[in-house]
């Protein structure tokens, strides 16, 4: 699978990584509510997911569903396993899968259509016609 018109994995990882948790900070400062946190973390997902690889993308989904579980559901960083945390990671997933989706078909319009050159012959020119003839010297 190629790379084209995405962030190389060792860029988007990072970025991705980034982006989860400075929407944790943001959604956490917002509102005690995890929800929000799942929302905005989901958004930073799904965008990363279009710009990025595939494996990328699951990274920053694992990333984005460890936070959330250790920092929004948990305390201290502790993961929590519990049905809720069970329907963040089915919803970042879903983020991903959506952004990955999204991606492949934003590059597939934008891809450049082979252009077919069709072969162009110039109209002979005519001679010009001066208004008098030149003789050679010898």
């Amino acid at each position: 699978m190629g790379t084209e018109e995405r962030l190389a994995g060792g860029f988007g990882f990072p970025l991705g990584c980034v982006a989860v948790v400075a929407a944790v900070i943001a959604a956490k400062l917002a509102s005690a509510h995890p929800g929000y946190a799942v929302v905005a973390v989901a958004l930073a997902v799904g965008a990363v997911a279009v710009i990025t690889t595939p494996l990328a993308a699951g990274g920053v989904t694992a990333v984005g569903w460890s936070v959330l579980s250790g920092f929004g559901y948990g305390r201290a960083g502790t993961l929590v396993f519990t049905a809720a945390t069970g329907w963040v990671a089915v919803i970042l997933a879903g983020a991903a899968g959506f952004g990955l989706v999204a991606g492949a078909g934003w590059r597939a319009v934008r891809r450049d259509r082979p252009v077919i050159a069709e072969a162009v012959v110039p109209v002979p020119r005519r001679a010009v016609e001066s208004g008098h003839r030149r003789v050679a010297s010898l």
